[in-house]
């Protein structure tokens, strides 16, 4: 399988770094081809330029990645939950490389309209996120938006039936010992999903 992980947290030393290490290590282990991008250590661009609005780019890095993306078997994504949210780098990730006609198209309806139709090839996406909100004040309060953000907003739309999201929190005060079990957890979801494709 072909494995593409993005990790959009700007510090090497963070949780979400380890659990991209962990995730590219155990996709390693089970053989499959990984394509690893650090969006900070990379110096992504997240600014869409006014040339890339109409039509994306049919070369340079931001077309090797919608490329990477159209061709990945699985995906795997790990950021922190800021104010509810993905970190701006990332957002602006999908924005220039999720991009109509490439991991999704609009179909005419027959009256006057256009519904989105998924073309990623992928057949799971793992979601890892992490919080200091705890998860059932995340849900009561906000209606956990990071869940409808990928699952439905941009994974659904996109075609990919298997959406497994993963959240560890409140990790401010999480024990060396409960990252450590956390780690373990990634591992294992890893494992379990892949084995499925």
């Amino acid at each position: 399988m072909r494995v593409l992980l993005v990790l959009a947290h700007p510090s090497t030393k963070s949780f979400n770094y380890a659990i991209a290490q962990t995730a590219a290590e155990t996709v390693r282990e089970l053989g499959h081809e990984l394509i690893f991008h650090d969006l900070y250590r990379e110096g992504f661009d997240p600014v869409m330029p006014e040339e890339e609005l109409s039509e994306p780019p049919t070369s340079g890095p931001i077309a090797q990645q919608i490329e990477e993306l159209c061709q990945a078997d699985a995906i795997i994504v790990v950021h922190p939950n800021w104010w509810s949210q993905a970190p701006a780098i990332l957002r602006g990730w999908v924005d220039r490389v999720v991009r109509d006609g490439k991991a999704y198209r609009f179909v005419p309806d027959g009256k006057g309209g256009a519904y989105p139709e998924g073309l990623l090839k992928a057949k799971v996406a793992l979601i890892f996120n992490t919080a200091n909100t705890p998860q059932e004040v995340e849900e009561s309060l906000y209606g956990d938006p990071l869940e409808v953000h990928w699952k439905k907003v941009v994974f659904g739309l996109c075609g990919v039936k298997n959406v497994r999201r993963c959240v560890f929190s409140p990790i401010i005060t999480s024990t060396p010992e409960q990252r450590t079990a956390w780690l373990q957890e990634v591992r294992k979801i890893v494992r379990e999903e892949l084995s499925k494709g």
